[in-house]
């Protein structure tokens, strides 16, 4: 039997032909460059459908982006999206905060509620990486002189302000009752609405205190009922608002509640269609309906996530901050678009995003609205410029 040999020319001519073959089938398609930018907010407790409202938005913009086929520097990139839950705890935040800087994001969108907010800046701001909230309103944030922090939505120094002064002036209620759930979101706002209320010359005639995690309001209550006030503010959310409401209702008490940023489907369902009857809320910005770009925004984040609840369009132009100021800068480098956050002058779905030196908007509204029918619909939207 005999054995064919190849030659040794022949048989490197094969080897090499595989190993070509071989080769161009593992080289991978033209590299992109990956852009990470860090999300978070609270994506499970008391307030989740708030954190994924935004957190969806975020999805929406960045999906956008890469539809786009941005390139910075002459290269195509490619926006990937880290998030993170939070669980609305600031130590939750900081931790979250050092593992997007360990994990290198070029931008971080969030947090959501204010106390997490604050507290995981400094982190951001040490590493130099811009971070754009969506939804924390707390006026420390942006008094820290941090060059890094911005917000696409107004304060609580505008939002309180306007609340006290529906109140005092549009109600004449004279004696109010201020509540707070001890949050740096809740106790900044009260605080705000209390100071503004004696201010236009009405009376605080009673201050009190919860948590965050509370579900029995009833002692307070009692307190307030015996003050005979006309009107009572509660600073914390809609999980709460909406049980302290019932219980208003429950306890005899036919006076308004008023809060901020409890304008959702939630504190209907929470205190009853019934009892969140008259209720007030006052939120920076506009009724989404009135929103600049509200109409078409809603269609294409309802036809992929459902309904807004209430800070995705926040979230969808805080993520486009971050992108619009790489596209200036022509890099994902934070220390060359920073600066270009700055100069950012753009039309948003919530209105115009432009930034003082603070890292505030330049013109922001509050809305006060009011249950009617078992919703929200607005009253009265003021700006500030």
């Amino acid at each position: 039997m005999k054995h064919e040999i190849f030659s040794r020319p022949r048989r490197f001519t094969l080897l090499a032909a595989l190993c070509t073959c071989a080769f161009a089938f593992s080289q991978p398609a033209a590299a992109e460059k990956v852009v990470k930018i860090g999300v978070s907010g609270p994506y499970s407790g008391g307030v989740a459908h708030l954190g994924k409202d935004f957190e969806n938005a975020v999805k929406l913009a960045i999906d956008e982006a890469n539809a786009a086929g941005i390139k910075l520097g002459g290269e195509e990139v490619r926006f990937v999206m880290l998030s993170e839950d939070d669980q609305a705890d600031p130590k939750q935040a900081v931790a979250i905060a050092n593992r997007f800087v360990d994990a290198g994001v070029a931008g971080v969108v969030g947090h959501l509620n204010s106390g997490p907010t604050v507290v995981a800046s400094k982190v951001y701001n040490a590493a130099g990486i811009p971070q754009v909230a969506p939804a924390a309103t707390n006026p420390t944030l942006t008094r820290q002189h941090f060059k890094t922090v911005f917000r696409v939505i107004g304060d609580d120094q505008q939002v309180g302000a306007a609340i006290a002064q529906y109140m005092v002036e549009k109600l004449g209620a004279k004696s109010v009752a201020v509540v707070d759930d001890r949050t740096a979101f809740g106790q900044g706002l009260a605080d705000v609405v209390a100071k503004t209320v004696t201010k236009l010359g009405g009376k605080v005639a009673a201050r009190e205190y919860t948590n965050d995690k509370a579900s029995d309001f009833r002692p307070i209550l009692t307190k307030i009922k015996s003050k005979d006030v006309q009107a009572v503010f509660y600073g914390g959310v809609d999980a709460q608002a909406g049980p302290f409401k019932k219980q208003m209702v429950e306890m005899g008490m036919k006076i308004p509640l008023f809060g901020s940023s409890i304008s959702s489907d939630a504190f209907a369902n929470l205190a009853g269609k019934d009892a969140a009857e008259g209720t007030y809320s006052g939120d920076s910005g506009q009724a989404i309906e009135k929103m600049p770009g509200g109409p078409d925004f809603t269609k294409k984040f309802n036809a992929r996530f459902g309904k807004v609840v209430m800070y995705a369009p926040y979230g969808y132009d805080a993520t486009n901050v971050l992108i619009n100021a790489m596209k200036a800068a022509d890099s994902a480098d934070p220390k060359k678009y920073l600066p270009q956050i700055y100069k950012l002058n753009f039309k948003g779905v919530t209105g115009q995003i432009a930034f003082d030196s603070k890292g505030d908007l330049r013109s922001a509204a509050v809305t006060i609205s009011q249950v009617k029918n078992g919703k929200f619909e607005p009253l009265e939207t003021i700006s500030n410029k």
